[in-house]
């Protein structure tokens, strides 16, 4: 009997052995499409090390991470992502860039990709564009209109490649806007631009008129209003209570710069801005504080930031850090829908807290829930 119980334990062993070897064989394959060379090969680099901590992080052997360098070419990007689904990936992380895209749709539907880029694009349906797009950051800026009672608005926007994008997030998050203007981003341009928008030279001359004014009157009083009046750059109002500026770096702060010289500093209109990524050199920009943003988590991105230093010895970008979290959203949907990889994983409505903030999944549609920021006296807080 005993020799019989022993014997049974090891058939037991090995079948229990060879079920766990058949769930490590049948790991379901994630690709990877990335530059690994080439002009961008750093940037690929810091995205497969970040792919690589998310995958560490959620210690499980059902998934692999396949990567594949797609050379930043639409050729290659095209070839290499035949050779994953022929391999048996379903999900693709990737292409980084737009431009990677163009030739994805020769592929069959059931094969999903995840694009880093944050244009919008709902022309083809198995291309779902995971970065922090226009709709994200809008949404978020309308939450901080309404918590602060802000209801005229002036958007500011460049005339260039982004405009298209930024219309189409004011037509998807229905903000409210007192007017728009979308300048010439030339820096020689740009201040005249804004004076003309803000009707500065008529302010200005407004002023003059008043001085005159006073000067020539009989009021007793009129050596001191003179006095006050000379104090002041513009007289007149203006119709609006806050500006959005959805531009960045150097482009920002010259329209930033445009807008305080022509008599309206952040004193008095409150300056909204896009996603800037907790930009340093915008925390000096002390003439243009306060000076309010959505953005990714802060805190979870310094500390993304420490731990990938910590494990590489090097710094990480914004692209790798949203990386880290396309990995872990397609770890969840995965295990959602039970390790089962269909073309409904991205359709169904799901939402999925990650380090950036809360993924909003929708008939294979990305949004961000983002949170707000804003910089005053140098220093960062969140308002939500």
């Amino acid at each position: 009997m005993k020799y019989q119980i022993k014997f049974y334990t090891i058939i037991i062993f090995f079948i229990i052995s060879f079920c766990f070897k058949s769930i490590a064989n049948d790991s379901i394959k994630i690709g990877l499409v990335i530059p690994l060379s080439g002009e961008h090969k750093e940037l690929g680099q810091s995205i497969l090390k970040s792919v690589r901590l998310a995958i560490n992080d959620i210690n499980d052997n059902r998934i692999e991470i396949v990567p594949r360098d797609n050379q930043n070419s639409p050729d290659q990007t095209l070839e290499v992502s035949k050779e994953l689904y022929n391999q048996g990936a379903k999900i693709i992380i990737g292409p980084i860039f737009k431009k990677n895209t163009l030739k994805l749709n020769q592929l069959n539907n059931d094969l999903i990709f995840l694009s880093f880029t944050n244009k919008i694009d709902i022309s083809k349906k198995n291309i779902i564009s995971a970065g922090v797009n226009s709709v994200s950051q809008f949404n978020a800026i309308k939450k901080f209109q309404d918590l602060n009672k802000l209801e005229r608005s002036y958007l500011f926007a460049p005339n260039n490649e982004i405009l298209k994008e930024i219309k189409i997030g004011m037509k998807v998050s229905k903000i409210k806007l007192k007017d728009r203007y979308f300048y010439d981003p030339n820096p020689t341009l740009i201040t005249r631009q804004i004076e003309d928008v803000t009707r500065y030279r008529i302010r200005k001359q407004n002023l003059l008129d008043e001085i005159e004014r006073v000067e020539k009157s009989s009021d007793v009083n009129k050596e001191k209003k003179i006095i006050q009046l000379k104090k002041l750059d513009t007289i007149g109002g203006i119709n609006f209570d806050s500006v959005i500026i959805a531009d960045f770096e150097e482009t920002l702060k010259s329209v930033g710069t445009s807008l305080i010289y022509t008599d309206i500093p952040p004193k008095r209109v409150t300056y909204i801005t896009f996603n800037q990524w907790f930009d340093k050199s915008l925390q000096n920009e002390t003439m243009m504080q306060p000076i309010y943003f959505p953005s990714v988590n802060y805190e979870n991105y310094t500390e993304y930031l420490k731990k990938y230093y910590e494990n590489f010895g090097s710094s990480s970008n914004q692209i790798a850090f949203l990386s880290y979290d396309l990995t872990g959203l397609v770890y969840y949907l995965l295990f959602k829908n039970n390790f089962i990889v269909d073309n409904k994983i991205f359709y169904k409505e799901n939402s999925f807290k990650g380090k950036i903030g809360i993924f909003e999944i929708n008939k294979n549609t990305i949004t961000h829930k983002l949170n707000f920021y804003g910089i005053e006296n140098r220093e960062i807080k969140k308002i939500f």
